[in-house]
């Protein structure tokens, strides 16, 4: 284990949060968004077969001292820490990932936290390199949350618990879905030894990085960046090694070891 000094000052610099620290739900929320603004999903140890740790000392190391960022299991763990030093309720919880799933019904995956604020629940995740909320979901079945361009509601499954759903073209589509049962850290080591190591673990196989941006959001499939700017898309290849860690650098603040 990293021996660390956890400073939640650090950790607000580095997501750049500067307003009220009062336990809101308004704080909640810009907490969350600031988060998914400057913290990118990414998933460049695994693909280097480094393994993961999941706890909090590595893991701020990791995600604020050297400025990277991680997935899931690594991400909602770090925020959830950052919201219980700032006196928020945080309960984590494990959810199935239906987005883009080729054999349903997906497995339990995902680590998504529940949080008290003003007295109302909220799913709160900054961990989905794909487009998710960035604000927190009040758990309300049916409630349409509408943020820009994007709108999320909950509803409930009898099976699966809660279930969360986008709205794309027109049609609401299963996101991720959960039950409140409360998970302890070491709940979520073998899930994420299986997403480092399973052969047909995605996380394997080629780089995947996103973060969200004021114009829209960046993201890395493999070699290619994609650069998405209000209603336009620049994608492009880096045709060296050297190109690819400076546009990392340039466009994810990520500076690869």
């Amino acid at each position: 284990m990293t021996e660390t000094k956890l400073d939640v000052s650090a950790y607000l610099n580095r997501i750049g949060y500067t307003g009220p620290l009062d336990g809101s739900a308004k704080t909640l929320s810009k907490l969350q968004e600031c988060h998914l603004h400057t913290v990118p999903y990414e998933n460049f140890d695994i693909l280097n077969s480094i393994p993961l740790s999941l706890e909090i000392p590595d893991l701020y190391d990791k995600i604020v001292t050297r400025q990277r960022g991680g997935y899931c299991f690594e991400l909602n763990a770090l925020f959830s820490w950052l919201l219980q030093e700032l006196g928020y309720k945080v309960t984590s919880l494990f959810a199935r990932f239906w987005r883009d799933e080729p054999n349903a019904p997906p497995k339990r995956r995902h680590h998504v936290l529940k949080v008290e604020a003003d007295g109302k629940f909220f799913l709160c995740d900054v961990g989905v390199g794909g487009i998710v909320p960035r604000q927190p979901i009040e758990m309300v079945e049916g409630l349409v949350h509408e943020q820009g361009d994007e709108f999320y509601k909950l509803e409930m499954d009898p099976y699966f618990g809660w279930m969360l759903l986008e709205k794309k073209r027109g049609e609401w589509r299963q996101l991720y879905s959960f039950t409140e049962e409360p998970q302890l850290p070491k709940d979520f080591i073998m899930a994420s030894f299986w997403c480092e190591n399973a052969p047909d673990s995605i996380f394997i196989n080629d780089a995947m990085v996103a973060v969200r941006t004021a114009e829209g959001r960046n993201s890395v499939d493999g070699k290619e960046f994609r650069i998405f700017s209000n209603d336009s898309v620049r994608a492009f290849t880096p045709e060296t090694d050297e190109e690819y860690k400076e546009a990392l650098k340039t466009y994810f603040g990520i500076i690869l070891e």
